[in-house]
């Protein structure tokens, strides 16, 4: 569909599997992803928390899933891909967007535990979806995977160290996937959104003006002076990348780590 000679991102007949989708920057995904015509199934640690995004997403005329999915369990993965599969009849394109935020505090000061968390869930937790899902993709010969990553992978937070890791583990994860899935037509990308507004960025601002010395507000009007835009990011902004990078319109995109910061990362 074209509008003023802008083509629109279209997923009709596409199904996708949105993970971590019950609020935040998940469902704002899983909603645009249906707003561009695709069937949805929705991941979150609950089957009820997901169906709430499943409502969301009838209502907008397209068919949703919800699924329960701990990713801190590996043995619900692959179980939870194939009711996808058993109800959709394959996966087109998979959203990994699960994530927990970690500790603030330094690296020295992090548990075990804190660590191994942030690892499980940011890391292992796509590597463990994309093996569930990425086999119904080479055997439709199509297929996109993307992986949200963060602006601190490339732009460090202070005291943010295991989720910095983690972050800038997944683009080399969907790097080499890219090359892996090449032959068989199905495409990899990272997602980095920046300071994306809601309950995480204040929580997030809240502990750099506690390492920092600051004031909240002080230092929310830092982060923002940062940004060439003078704004910060919006879910709506992350969804509306991952609906294009999902669509034919993205044909020759794979490999790629896309910032979606305001400008306040560029490389």
């Amino acid at each position: 569909m074209t509008d003023g000679g802008r083509t629109e991102a279209s997923l009709q007949g596409r199904t996708v599997v949105v993970t971590g989708a019950a609020r935040g920057i998940g469902r704002e995904i899983a909603l645009a992803m249906a707003g561009a015509g695709a069937d949805v199934a929705v991941t979150a640690r609950s089957r009820e928390e997901a169906q709430r995004t499943v409502g969301e997403i009838e209502s907008l005329g397209r068919r949703g899933l919800a699924v329960a999915l701990d990713l801190a369990d590996r043995a619900q993965v692959a179980p939870a891909f194939e009711a996808v599969v058993e109800v959709f009849g394959g996966i087109d394109v998979l959203v990994c967007n699960s994530g927990v935020g970690g500790p603030s505090a330094p690296l020295w000061d992090v548990t075990d535990e804190s660590w191994d968390e942030v690892v499980d869930v940011n890391v292992t937790g796509p590597f463990l979806c994309v093996r569930a899902a990425v086999p119904h993709m080479i055997a439709a010969g199509h297929g996109v995977v993307l992986v949200i990553g963060s602006m601190t992978g490339k732009r460090p937070l202070l005291h943010r160290a295991p989720y910095a890791a983690s972050k800038l583990a997944v683009v080399g994860l969907c790097r080499t996937l890219a090359l892996d899935l090449g032959a068989h037509g199905v495409r990899a990308n990272v997602i980095s959104p920046g300071l994306v507004g809601g309950e995480r960025l204040d929580w997030v601002v809240e502990n750099q003006a506690a390492a920092r010395g600051l004031e909240v507000d002080e230092m929310r009007e830092a982060m923002l002076a940062d940004t060439p835009l003078k704004r910060f990011t919006t879910a709506g902004d992350v969804a509306a990348t991952a609906v294009f990078l999902a669509s034919d319109g993205a044909a020759a995109i794979t490999g790629e780590d896309v910032n979606v910061s305001s400008g306040l990362v560029m490389y």
